[in-house]
């Protein structure tokens, strides 16, 4: 086992990985920029560097040269930035640095995601289907004609790296040119590679993931399935394990493929297999993240298995700590994905100064945050403030909880989604768990009788007539009271 790792992250991601590293009795070594100088991650550390490149956390020749000047034998990625660089990979290993996931040829081997599919397709899985090559500037008519030839509706999605940026649906031929501009520009900001490729979509769906643990010599394991259909803009917004409704028979089907897709990738370490089922039940294979996944807390909480600190014993050249047969999924669990975002500007990011925060507590919650009263969430990263995940022993009580820990969960200074996710969790669509990826689209008004929809009706309807009715033109209260913005004179 090593003795001192280097997070090359922040946020959330960092905080978990240094008490990951506290549990195993290693010294935490963490880097920061300048707005993160007082981050929460820093605090826990044992040692904490400053990053001078303009790059930040992506510089990864200073995060390199930070590994090696602090000591620490080993490197965890988290996820986003460098996670699933093959570049960044390969330069730990050439440093004499362990990394904590797959190694760079499995990196480059399933990051290139069409040849992934055409792997996991040859050896007998269901996959989408997807066009056969990436698209770069220039490409478009030939774009536009694979379009037509898989068919509406479709989806646009970044050759390079994943978390969703740059993923857009296109229902309708004449909304593709501009959705291919969005994406592109998406794709070029995010990732500086701005080549593209086309998947069928199948809609309605439910997009289901597997987390699996690889140790590198043959031993491999799931720790169940979870539902992630409920997201807004590529994001998911609740995660739920295991997911509703599926027959013994269906869950076992999809755990067989996610093992076999990552053996036949040859995945390494943590990684995320995604599978869509359709309308009729049948699951089909789309890509794979080879990475700590950002809703492993719904596993953990399923299986009682830590999975960031088994990440890191498999990475230090251990055997998986456990068979399939020790991992026994038991309850159910919810994440919520809680950001500072402004409802009423259209969910924009809404950074700024935390004026306090007061955690759920009680059985079965799980807060995983690295937000505190006075923290500045800075402007040019993502807005999560906080993963809410909740565990009952089914899913009645599992959603109680939830409720509960919502409705004690409070964030003043900042705007946030929490309304969104306690209009979705109250959702009879939720409730039920019948839910799609299209329930975004068909929102509903939570716990809505007929008699109040009447009533919402009449209060448009009187809002309408009264805005068509001339306003009497009025005097501001500063030319009538003497007062004015900024006076400290008494009138008169």
């Amino acid at each position: 086992m090593f003795k001192s790792l280097l997070i090359a992250n922040r946020g959330e991601v960092a905080v978990r990985v240094v008490r990951a590293c506290r549990d195993l009795g290693l010294r935490a070594v963490v880097v920061h920029d300048d707005a993160d100088a007082d981050a929460l991650h820093v605090r826990l550390a044992d040692r904490a560097y400053p990053l001078r490149s303009p790059l930040g956390y992506r510089a990864a020749d200073e995060l390199v040269e930070i590994a090696l000047a602090s000591g620490a034998e080993a490197v965890h990625p988290g996820y986003g930035f460098l996670a699933e660089s093959p570049a960044f990979a390969r330069r730990c290993v050439e440093a004499g640095i362990a990394f904590v996931g797959p190694g760079a040829d499995c990196l480059e081997r399933v990051g290139d995601k069409i040849g992934a599919a055409a792997i996991v397709a040859a050896a007998g899985l269901p996959t989408t289907r997807c066009s056969s090559r990436a698209f770069g500037p220039g490409d478009e008519e030939a774009l536009a004609a694979e379009a037509d030839a898989l068919g509406y509706p479709l989806v646009i999605k970044t050759a390079a790296g994943g978390r969703g940026r740059g993923t857009l649906v296109v229902r309708r031929p004449e909304r593709l040119a501009a959705a291919v501009e969005r994406s592109r520009a998406a794709a070029l900001a995010v990732f500086d590679d701005p080549r593209l490729f086309l998947e069928a979509a199948v809609l309605p769906s439910r997009y289901l993931e597997v987390t699996v643990l690889s140790d590198g010599r043959g031993g491999r394991v799931h720790f169940g399935e979870r539902d992630a259909s409920i997201q807004r803009n590529n994001l998911k917004l609740i995660t739920e394990a295991p997911a509703p409704g599926l027959s013994p028979e269906l869950r076992e089907r999809i755990w067989a493929m996610a093992l076999q897709a990552a053996e036949a990738l040859g995945c390494e370490g943590l990684c995320n297999v995604e599978l869509v089922l359709d309308g009729a039940g049948q699951p089909f294979f789309t890509e794979v993240k080879l990475r700590l996944p950002i809703e492993h807390p719904v596993a953990e909480l399923i299986s009682g298995v830590d999975q960031v600190c088994a990440q890191i014993r498999v990475a230090a050249g251990e055997p998986l700590p456990l068979a399939q047969a020790d991992i026994r999924l038991h309850g159910v669990a919810v994440q919520c994905r809680v950001n500072a975002e402004d409802p009423a500007r259209g969910f924009l990011p809404a950074p700024g100064r935390l004026a306090g925060l007061r955690s759920p507590g009680g059985p079965g919650v799980r807060l995983d945050s690295h937000a505190f009263a006075g923290w500045e969430l800075p402007l040019r990263y993502d807005p999560l403030l906080a993963k809410l995940a909740v565990w009952g022993p089914d899913r009645a009580s599992c959603l109680g909880r939830l409720r509960r820990a919502l409705a004690e969960l409070v964030v003043e200074g900042l705007p946030t989604n929490l309304p969104l996710i306690r209009q979705v969790v109250d959702d009879p669509r939720f409730v039920a768990g019948d839910y799609t990826t299209e329930f975004g689209r068909h929102p509903a008004p939570v716990g809505s009788r007929p008699d109040d929809l009447a009533d919402l009706a009449a209060v448009a309807a009187l809002a309408h007539l009264l805005a068509g009715r001339p306003r009497p033109a009025s005097q501001p209260p500063a030319f009538t009271t003497g007062w004015h913005h900024g006076s400290r004179e008494l009138p008169g």
